[in-house]
């Protein structure tokens, strides 16, 4: 459940903080007060879109943060896969801070990439924009909201058929790979066995390239090593120290304190006579050989030759090695290995045939059923003689998915045929389906906050009323936040928040706040009577509110 909402510098609001509550939560306003920016807010803090434009002018950055409350094991658990946990009294802080140019989104103390906020979110919070009932009109995502009804069913199939149609799909990527005329295939072999005996001939091993580096750059500054070694040691051999030796041992005798500083004259005397003696052994074995430099050279161009054509490492040119012998022995036995090949590909295209049938029969199952359910809710939103079916055709290829194509059909008049959404729903009967479709879903998800942002739109009086008892009804097993301009929705609100815009210092700024009993009659009136509420106005609204109580 979503606790918590606070926000700084984006947009309008300079600061606002909101504490949602459990069942409906309500926000209103005038147009233009800022409620998308509210819904917005919360949709970047999940990982969506932020640009600089919505960093308040003035501001160095814009910061949102959602305080959840995970109140499942399940949820825990999920979580956990994804190397997260909520505080040890259930919370979790999700937060994003945005920058000119770039943004910074974390998950209590860790910072998380963009994919990862997602990933969490989406198991907390599910967000129905104004237009996402638009995406009804893509058939591709039926069979994806049927999936997530049944999910418990398909999943494991889907899994199954996942895994299948990756070996399928190879396989026959394997096979197309073996098309070509006999004459291509015995010049590739021809060239198979070349590229294979050049790099068998160089005897290529682990760390020689290295060794041999280092030896090349050695003997191809052998001569300006041994000046500089040359240097040194005339400099350690010089009588400036021996000088300083004898005449701090001719005073010693006078002073017992100078005894420690003749004991480190002394030790330091012996250092630089080693450290001579290792400098003479090292000239004396720094010899150039022309011989043995011209070896490492040519050695080194063969290794660079090869890893130029086949891989930057000796690693990568011997895993190109294996990969030619295994492209020559498949060469080499191409009949019997291209038959064993269609051998394996005919098995895994009977096993993803059975697996898909499976699939479908499971789907179609749970069509009728969404489909029943579906009908039933719809006529909950006042769709009065309403027809609601899942049509199934059977793809001529298999997918990751299987080889259902679906798609829901609709009959929203007497004696008229059921036919696709998209050639019959306008964008408030679309926006209802939705609404229908999240209440039937309600049953099944575990996302505990749903947000609708003006799920209203194009709907009015009797229908109104109905959406109003729908967003109750998903309320008592969810966690609903919803944006509207009507009133019959907001006087159902648990909670309801009041969005409004005035001019502080010269300056345009958003703010949010929780209405109490009174002042939530007082805004229902504005959402009936416009610009002038009077008395029978503001009456009504208190109507209209003791019948929402009565409903809840």
């Amino acid at each position: 459940m979503l606790l918590e909402l606070q926000v700084k510098n984006l947009a309008l609001i300079e600061q606002a903080r909101v504490e949602f509550g459990e069942g409906l939560n309500i926000l209103t306003g005038e147009t233009g007060a800022g409620k998308s920016i509210i819904i917005g807010s919360v949709n970047m803090a999940l990982g969506g879109k932020a640009s600089r434009d919505s960093i308040r002018q003035g501001a160095d950055n814009a910061y949102i943060e959602l305080l959840f409350s995970v109140d499942t094991e399940e949820q825990r658990e999920a979580l956990k896969a994804l190397d997260l946990e909520p505080s040890e009294d259930g919370l979790l802080i999700v937060s994003r801070k945005i920058y000119p140019t770039r943004s910074v989104a974390k998950v209590g103390d860790e910072t998380v990439t963009a994919a990862k906020l997602k990933q969490v979110t989406s198991l907390l919070i599910d967000i129905h924009g104004q237009h996402e009932h638009q995406s009804l009109l893509n058939i591709h995502k039926h069979l994806e909201i049927l999936d997530a009804y049944a999910r418990t069913k398909t999943a494991p199939w889907k899994e199954k058929i996942g895994q299948e149609f990756k070996t399928y799909r190879g396989l026959k990527e394997r096979l197309a790979s073996m098309e070509g005329g006999k004459e291509e295939r015995v010049r590739e072999a021809d060239f198979c066995r070349f590229e294979i005996e050049s790099i068998e001939s160089a005897a290529l091993r682990e760390g020689e390239e290295e060794e041999l580096t280092a030896r090349y750059r050695k003997l191809s500054h052998a001569r300006r090593i041994v000046e500089g070694l040359s240097e040194a040691y005339d400099a350690l051999d010089g009588e400036g120290f021996a000088r300083a030796v004898r005449a701090v041992d001719q005073v010693a005798g006078f002073d017992e304190a100078l005894q420690p500083i003749r004991d480190q004259l002394y030790d330091v005397e012996a250092l630089v006579n080693d450290l001579g003696r290792s400098i003479q052994e090292y000239m004396e074995d720094c010899t150039f050989e022309e011989e043995e430099f011209k070896k490492i050279e040519e050695r080194l161009d063969v290794i660079h030759g090869l890893q130029a054509k086949y891989g930057g490492t000796v690693s990568q040119v011997l895993a190109v090695l294996e990969e030619k012998k295994a492209r020559l022995e498949e060469l080499d036995h191409f009949d019997q290995i291209r038959e064993q090949l269609f051998v394996e590909l005919s098995a895994a295209t009977e096993q993803l045939e059975r697996s898909c049938a499976s699939l479908s029969q499971i789907r179609k199952k749970a069509g009728k059923e969404l489909a029943r359910k579906m009908k039933a809710s719809l006529i909950d939103l006042n769709f009065l003689d309403v027809e609601f079916v899942m049509e199934f055709r059977k793809l001529e290829h298999y997918t990751v998915n299987g080889y259902d194509e679906a798609e829901f059909l609709i009959s929203t008049n007497p004696g008229e045929p059921v036919k696709p959404l998209r050639a019959v729903a306008s964008g408030g009967e679309l926006s209802r389906i939705m609404l229908a479709l999240k209440t039937v879903l309600a049953d099944t998800d575990e996302i505990p906050t749903l947000i609708f942002d003006e799920v209203d739109t194009g709907i009015s009086g009797r229908t109104a009323q109905m959406v109003s008892e729908k967003l109750k009804e998903i309320s008592k097993s969810h966690q609903v936040i919803c944006i509207t301009h009507l009133p019959q929705i907001a006087s159902m609100a648990d909670c309801h928040f009041e969005i409004a815009k005035s001019v502080q210092k010269g300056k345009t700024v958003t703010k949010i706040r929780r209405l109490k009993e009174e002042e939530s009659i007082d805004e229902l009136a504005r959402l009936l009577g416009g610009a002038k509420i009077t008395d029978a106005v503001r009456q009504n609204a208190r109507e209209m509110k003791e019948l929402a109580g009565k409903t809840r």
